[in-house]
């Protein structure tokens, strides 16, 4: 049996796999396997993993049902003890396997590590984030939330196998965001965390990522999807053994990832084409109502009416009440959400 098996799920990525794979099959660990998902390619994927035939690779070509039911296939078929996701687009150092086989070891539920953000457009950038070593899942948690922006990649982390079968944790099937909806619940349920500070991961943001779409059906599903996450969250954690503190870092949290959202609905700095606007069959029931007023407006109306429409999704969940006096900041913050939270995306506070 492997100590971990890593998994990908891959969707018409045969411009990216063979180096996601030679990447991992370069480093000098052996103790994995890798379940490599075809998530319903209609490119040359498939042909391409094929190539890569061996007993460290198990291949499975599915019907596409997206990247979260995908994961959770994957997890069903992994053997080893812990997981890691390595999505097809990206790539791992050759290191990537050093330093954790002390804590698998030991039996430490999460393992953190650190990425690198690669991009046509930016120079590259290393995420930075809290290191420690062992401590609770709320410790981690709290440690984290204020320290690092990309607290719920999946990447980022190496999880014991059990924290997902003995919890019954599962990606939701059909919504974005799902590593947002589950990451922060899977860390706080964790016994024992340690986040390493090497940088092992290089996330690679291509302007075909699925966070650059321009499309604004999509923007409206990701917005509706993340408002989903906030809420189970938030209702989730009440049956945890949590203390305040870490409930209000929650919320702080929660309430920063959802307000983020307002930007996607921004025309100002994004070039958008009337290709873009709504078709009526790609939004859920629950956005029927403001899908039907804009369905006949210019794209910038359009946009214009669907931010007002997740502020309002906003004000009736009184997010300011998350946001916790405890500095001056936070304290304007707090009343600009109270007042006008339109003001958020000028003032940007986080």
């Amino acid at each position: 049996m492997p100590q971990i098996s890593i998994i990908i799920t891959a969707y018409n990525a045969e411009k990216t796999i063979e180096k996601c794979l030679n990447s991992i099959l370069d480093t000098k660990y052996n103790d994995y396997e890798i379940i490599l998902v075809n998530d319903g390619s209609t490119d040359n994927t498939d042909g391409i993993v094929q190539l890569f035939a061996s007993d460290k690779i198990r291949y499975f070509s599915k019907p596409n049902t997206g990247v979260a039911d995908s994961r959770n296939f994957g997890i069903e078929k992994a053997n080893g003890d812990y997981i890691a996701f390595v999505d097809s687009d990206d790539y791992v150092s050759s290191n990537y396997f050093e330093n954790i086989d002390s804590y698998m070891q030991e039996g430490i539920d999460i393992i953190k590590r650190k990425g690198i953000i690669l991009s046509n457009t930016l120079p590259q950038t290393k995420i930075e984030g809290a290191t420690f070593e062992i401590t609770t899942g709320e410790d981690a948690f709290n440690k984290l939330c204020f320290t690092d922006k990309y607290l719920d990649t999946l990447w980022s982390y190496i999880i014991k196998k059990s924290l997902f079968t003995e919890l019954n944790f599962k990606f939701e099937k059909g919504r974005y965001h799902e590593d947002f909806g589950l990451l922060p619940l899977l860390i706080l349920k964790a016994n024992k965390v340690v986040s390493l500070p090497d940088y092992v991961y290089y996330y690679v943001q291509s302007e075909n990522s699925i966070m650059r779409e321009q499309d604004l059906s999509k923007t409206i599903k990701k917005a509706q999807d993340a408002l989903y996450h906030y809420d189970n969250i938030l209702s989730t954690i009440e049956t945890y053994n949590l203390s305040e503190v870490t409930k209000e870092n929650v919320g702080i949290y929660l309430t920063n990832a959802i307000l983020l959202k307002i930007k996607e609905f921004d025309l100002i700095s994004t070039n958008f084409n009337e290709k873009s606007k709504m078709n009526k069959d790609d939004v859920e029931d629950t956005a029927n109502s403001i899908e039907d007023k804009i369905e006949n407006e210019s794209l910038k109306e359009q946009y214009k009416k669907a931010e007002n429409w997740y502020i309002k999704e906003l004000k009736k969940r009184k997010i300011y009440k998350n946001i916790k006096a405890r500095n001056l900041k936070q304290l304007i913050k707090k009343i600009i959400l109270f007042t006008n939270i339109k003001l958020y995306k000028i003032f940007a506070f986080v």
